[in-house]
């Protein structure tokens, strides 16, 4: 109780200070060389123009008054925007865990299918999500899906590699135990592989759920329309860097909630184990 206390107190001035800091930072400038001259008040009373924690202050609260406004194609409030990105993610990480966790166990329970599995993954794992982007818009012929596709493929090598580990890992004793009581391969699959393994197929799920909201972001830069990274990108050739500083804090907010709720799951799932 004691630690936490002070590690929110730590945690709140380490904010304090940033934002302190940036404050500070964002100030007039002061008075330039050369007297009383016209051009010296100019330079004298400008602004930065990065924008101080008062205007992105301003900015937030507007964007919470009506985060659901939708005003035409180039005009949508922060809320329907990270509703594009956040369903784009769960529905190409679903389709990935639907193909990562069975794929997985079927590696991790058998050696013939992982060495002959094995080098597909090695050559496609370091492949950069992005990379099939292009393809994707070429084949597909349509953002949206091409986005989910990508959000696929970088969601479904963490599960698979520790689903396929977890599985591999259980331990001998229980699996023999199994064979002795002549149990089905099915029920032992869902009785005695799938509970030892739920921590690790979990720590892989944790992971790509936040690589797919990264890699989001970006591959809505690259497709525009909607979404949270296509907002980011739109605010920056309006240059209002105030909004573009509301869509960061709003994505790292988001972030750290799917993080947060993943690894509730986690910790559930371990302690049922």
């Amino acid at each position: 109780m004691r630690q936490g206390l002070l590690a929110a107190v730590i945690s709140a001035l380490l904010m304090a200070l940033g934002v302190g800091v940036w404050h500070l930072a964002t100030l007039p400038k002061g008075g330039a060389a050369g007297g009383d001259s016209e051009y010296a008040k100019l330079v004298g009373a400008q602004k930065s123009a990065f924008p101080t924690p008062a205007d992105v202050g301003q900015k937030l609260a507007g964007h919470l008054r009506d985060p659901f406004y939708d005003r035409g194609p180039n005009d949508k409030g922060i809320g329907v925007q990270l509703a594009y990105s956040i369903g784009r993610v769960l529905l190409g990480f679903g389709l990935a865990g639907a193909l990562a966790v069975p794929l997985g166990f079927l590696i991790g329970m058998s050696p013939v299918v992982y060495r002959a599995l094995d080098p597909f993954i090695q050559v496609l794992k370091p492949i950069s999500p992005l990379a099939w982007m292009p393809l994707a818009l070429f084949t597909l012929k349509d953002s949206n899906v091409s986005a989910v596709f990508v959000i696929f493929v970088c969601s479904i090598w963490p599960m698979l590699i520790n689903t396929a580990f977890g599985v591999a890992s259980v331990r001998r004793d229980w699996l023999n135990v199994a064979r002795t009581l002549e149990v089905s391969p099915l029920r032992k699959a869902f009785a005695v592989v799938l509970p030892a393994a739920a921590p690790t197929i979990m720590t892989g799920m944790r992971i790509s759920i936040g690589i797919a909201w990264l890699v989001i972001v970006a591959a809505e830069m690259l497709v525009g329309g909607t979404g949270i990274g296509y907002f980011v990108w739109n605010e920056w050739n309006n240059l209002s860097i105030a909004n573009i500083l509301s869509g960061i804090l709003a994505i790292g907010l988001v972030g750290m909630l799917l993080d947060f709720l993943f690894a509730r799951l986690q910790k559930a799932v371990t302690y049922v184990e």
